[in-house]
């Protein structure tokens, strides 16, 4: 929605890796530094580690536009708890093997058979593997096995492995990863954007789907961006999409610390919410909302759950009309004559406490309806299949 409000030609702050965002961080260039060094070895193991949302797939995506598919081969692997057994067969699967069995040796053996002809070939092998924090130890050490693949002496697979900081500490400290160690040369662990880096990046993204200074940015706002994101790539993405979003709701030209207050407590509701899963909130919501033919239940029961308690705080409002309503009768008495300067100040009062009731309750409302609308707009862009919806 916002990208047609502004008149951008894609939307700047997708949360999927786009090797097109790249932006060159000074840690993200240390990062293609370590990366050239450790390909231009052909062997052994390259180690990049970075908080969640840090930049690490947007790293392979970019390296791997710069690689030429002519001289190395890869295969990327995105891990679960794997054991052993389970790490060779997924890398085998990876490399687009067909291992007839399901025992260890056969995967082994085609993997060794799918490298040695890709060395007679002249292409190197690389093997991306991430979310490494999530390995058993004996699938680490299965990595490291098929690092001992040689073709005379020439070795036949490298490794990217990549992971979150316990996965760095798991690797420099833990007393069974020696030999792996060993094997390590080039290491790297991303580092968050500064402050300056999030003002550079934001503008990076936006100059990229044609940015033209609108919306523009009032004062202290990346700021604001740098102190509630920590300067983690992935969290200036969700903040700004959420930002963006709401500037073309409420029409804005420029966009305010305040409005980013507004979407960081929205994002950190929609944090409460999942963490607890089906609440109260959500029995409420009406049945059909989660009918099978929703291509995404959980949206639409949110959103049917926030249109209830917005209607239940518009029945709120309707009553402290009412309230005011009779507070403004009650400038007479009963027989019609005009209070006394005593009870006329003490209705002043009364009135002044509905006024500010309403006023508390028309913000509640305005809040609630923005995030209905927005929760909606979410759901229906991050599926082109919705588009239609």
């Amino acid at each position: 929605m916002y990208e047609q409000y502004y008149g951008f030609s894609g939307r700047p702050f997708q949360l999927t890796p786009d090797p097109q965002f790249y932006f060159e961080s000074t840690s993200h260039k240390k990062a293609m530094s370590y990366l050239g060094y450790g390909l231009s070895q052909g062997e052994g193991f390259i180690v990049i580690t970075g908080e969640v949302g840090a930049g690490k797939s947007t790293l392979v995506a970019h390296l791997m536009e710069r690689i030429d598919p002519a001289a190395l081969t890869v295969a990327q692997v995105v891990t679960s708890a794997l054991d052993a057994d389970e790490v060779v067969h997924v890398v085998a699967q990876a490399f687009g093997l067909a291992v007839e069995g399901q025992d260890k040796a056969s995967a082994l053996g085609a993997i060794e058979r799918f490298l040695q002809d890709e060395a007679r070939a002249g292409r190197r092998c690389l093997l991306v593997v991430d979310e490494c924090q999530n390995l058993d130890l004996s699938a680490l050490e299965e990595l490291r096995m098929l690092s001992n693949f040689q073709l005379g002496s020439h070795p036949l697979l490298q490794s990217l492995l990549l992971g979150q900081p316990e996965f760095r500490r798991t690797v420099a400290h833990h007393p069974d990863l020696e030999q792996l160690r060993q094997r390590i040369i080039a290491s790297h662990h991303l580092a968050p954007l500064d402050a300056d880096e999030v003002e550079d990046y934001v503008r990076h993204r936006l100059t990229h789907v044609g940015w033209s200074e609108r919306p523009g940015f009032a004062e202290g706002l990346i700021d604001a961006l740098y102190r509630r994101t920590d300067g983690i790539p992935r969290r200036v993405n969700q903040a700004m999409n959420r930002l963006l979003l709401l500037g073309a709701i409420e029409e804005r030209g420029e966009l305010t610390p305040a409005m980013l207050d507004d979407v960081m407590a929205e994002m950190a509701a929609d944090q409460t919410r999942g963490a607890q899963g089906n609440g109260n909130d959500l029995k409420a919501a009406p049945a059909a909302a989660t009918a099978p033919d929703c291509p995404d239940s959980l949206p639409a029961t949110e959103v049917a759950a926030l249109l209830a308690a917005r209607d239940a705080r518009t029945t709120e409002l309707e009553a402290a009309i009412s309230e005011l309503q009779a507070a403004g009768t009650g400038q007479r008495d009963a027989a019609g004559d005009p209070l006394s300067p005593e009870d006329a100040r003490i209705a002043e009062a009364q009135l002044a406490e509905a006024l500010e009731r309403i006023e508390a309750r028309l913000e509640e409302q305005e809040q609630s309806f923005r995030h209905v609308l927005t929760m909606l707009i979410e759901w229906l862009e991050e599926d082109p299949s919705r588009e239609a919806a």
